[in-house]
């Protein structure tokens, strides 16, 4: 048999199916996916046409080379045997590598580890990370039994049926990292002509949240920690400069000056389970901060008392001793975990719900919010990229302060004319508008006696729930009284009659119109919604601003009075602008679509205090 009858013979691989619309499926087996089991074909539909069999037959070849390159590459090396390698060449900090090597012996080699290094595709990778977006135990669906220890027990409360929780998409994406430089490292080496992991796509970067605590928090941690004037001073330098915790531990008493008040940060303390090792720090940068007179103060104190420890034992601190030390000689550092769980406990004790770490976030965000620029905010705080890093993490503080700076540019502008103004008169028809039908059932009230002269007049915010109207439209409804000269309000008291008689009928006009003839200072007055004669008082909240597809913008952190809704007018406009320039221009004709949420600072996963929608002009 000659060679062309031979492959002629040969079974065909694959199969070509006729559809009913006359058009030819081409399927080819391209092996079962390492991570559902299931058999995956590559397919291709030929439109019907006098030459479609052809074109099948062409297709045909085509998916089974591409099922060749893919199955034949230069090595028969596994997944788990290139990471092997690649972890072994990294030169990074060892608590980075053991990182790496715990997200490998967790994640990667028990699905794809045995797949051939030529047989991956972006395929096999978007079923990896569906897998791992779906369940961090890889469980099966069954229920089972989720044990809180491996080792022989009695099951209490903490023993409980398996829920599926995906895996952070932080994690993922460090995951995808991991297996790209592994991947480029092979083709590097040749074991494969491209990277199969380009084809794949990795989760989306989650948004930064840092979430500081609020000043009052701040203090009660502070006066707790100061219990120990040690342990009150390490947090209180966290404070100050911002310090990571390994930064603080290999703190030694020769990088500060006391004198010029600086402190130079060279090293620091890297920790994994008990082993621990000073190296430099986490961007190599050697920086210096300086110091406040009262943070230096503390500093002599504390060293002050460090040496008489030494003396009392007949020691003396070494010139390159630790500023915090577990040891009466200063030579020992102290372990940045033991720092960690140390505070963990203060602040349970406090019923406070966060971190070390995160004091860190609490002096960016206090250095921002005192108009600090960025590039310094970065610069103490250790960040690379010349403060992008810092500007992607607190875009919502700088936002905050560049609202702040337009406003003081604002307060010394020259003064602009001021309209002159004129009298609103009593209505002569119906009442049209919401705001103009609240104002109408007030002044019933009012000259009926309802309403004496000196009693407080509903709150905008019961007013707005009464008539299930925005807050604003409540607020328009009371400075509309106001003109008629019915009732009285000014910042920071609440609105009482004053006169019980029929508004001023000298000047005609309709009540359609008294809306639109308020003075300009008259429409910029807010009225304040509780308290009796207290004075309110601005403070910081968090907004929210969400779009007319219900998706929510970053928070923001602004210092107004919630007493007074149309203060944050600006803030929506202004954030909505940013945030979303395709829905928005110059004009104000959108703000209707969009609704602002204020809620306290560090409550912005909870139901807001308020939730403000502007009407349209």
């Amino acid at each position: 048999m000659t060679n062309a009858s031979a492959r002629r013979g040969r079974r065909r691989r694959g199969s070509i199916q006729q559809l009913p619309s006359g058009a030819l499926r081409v399927s080819v087996y391209a092996g079962t996916d390492p991570v559902t089991k299931r058999r995956h074909y590559l397919r291709e539909v030929i439109a019907p046409s006098p030459t479609a069999e052809t074109n099948a037959d062409k297709a045909l070849r085509r998916l089974a080379n591409q099922v060749d390159e893919r199955r034949n590459p230069r090595t028969n090396a596994t997944l788990n045997q290139l990471l092997d390698r690649h972890l072994e060449m990294l030169d990074l900090e060892p608590n980075t590598i053991e990182g790496y090597r715990e997200l490998a012996d967790n994640h990667i080699r028990p699905l794809i580890g045995t797949q051939k290094v030529g047989s991956l595709g972006g395929d096999v990778f978007d079923s990896f990370y569906a897998e791992l977006r779906r369940c961090r135990r890889r469980c099966s669906g069954r229920p089972f039994l989720e044990h809180r220890t491996e080792a022989i027990h009695d099951c209490d409360d903490r023993c409980r049926v398996h829920a599926c929780r995906p895996l952070a998409s932080a994690t993922v994406r460090k995951i995808h990292f991991i297996l790209s430089g592994a991947l480029k490292r092979a083709v590097r080496w040749r074991w494969i002509a491209m990277n199969p992991i380009d084809q794949a796509e990795p989760p989306p970067q989650p948004r930064p949240n840092p979430q500081p605590p609020s000043a009052e928090e701040a203090a009660r941690i502070l006066g707790e920690a100061w219990s120990d004037p040690d342990w009150g001073l390490l947090v209180w330098l966290t404070m100050v400069t911002g310090f990571r915790r390994g930064e603080l531990c290999g703190l030694r008493w020769r990088h500060l000056d006391l004198v010029a008040r600086v402190i130079a940060l060279e090293r620091s303390i890297g920790q994994r389970s008990g082993r621990t090792w000073e190296k430099g720090t986490k961007t190599h940068q050697h920086r210096r901060i300086a110091l406040d007179p009262e943070t230096v103060a503390l500093l002599v104190t504390h060293r002050g008392r460090c040496t008489a420890r030494a003396h009392a034992v007949g020691v003396k601190l070494a010139a390159d001793s630790f500023v915090f030390s577990p040891a009466v000689d200063g030579s020992e550092h102290l372990k940045p975990d033991s720092v960690t769980q140390r505070y963990g406990r203060l602040a349970a004790r406090l019923g406070i719900k966060t971190s070390i770490h995160k004091l860190r976030h609490y002096s960016a965000t206090e250095l921002i919010a005192a108009g600090v620029d960025v590039r310094t905010v970065a610069g103490r705080l250790g960040h690379g990229g010349g403060g992008s890093t810092t500007l992607k993490v607190y875009a919502a503080w700088v936002s905050e302060s560049d609202q702040r700076a337009a406003t003081s540019l604002f307060s010394r502008m020259p003064a602009r004319p001021q309209p002159t103004a004129t009298p609103v008169t009593a209505p002569l028809g119906e009442a049209r508008s919401p705001y103009e039908k609240i104002a109408v059932e007030l002044r019933g009230a009012i000259e009926s006696g309802a309403l004496a002269v000196g009693d407080p007049i509903p709150t905008v915010a019961k007013l707005a729930a009464d008539h299930d109207v925005v807050v604003s439209t409540a607020q328009r409804a009371v400075t509309l009284l106001k003109a008629w000269g019915m009732v009285d309000a000014a910042r920071g008291r609440r609105a009482r009659v004053i006169s019980a008689g029929s508004p001023s009928e000298s000047v005609s006009g309709d009540l359609s119109a008294s809306g639109d003839i308020l003075t300009e200072a008259d429409s910029e007055r807010s009225v304040a919604d509780d308290g009796e004669d207290a004075m309110t008082v601005s403070q910081l909240w968090a907004i929210t601003v969400r779009a007319p597809d219900g998706h929510r913008y970053p928070p923001r952190r602004v210092t107004e009075d919630i007493d007074q809704p149309d203060s944050f007018r600006p803030h929506l406009l202004g954030i909505a602008r940013m945030e979303a320039p395709q829905r928005t221009d110059s004009g104000e004709d959108w703000i209707g679509d969009f609704e602002l949420e204020i809620r306290e600072p560090g409550k912005e996963h909870q139901n807001p205090e308020l939730t403000l929608r502007w009407q349209k002009p």
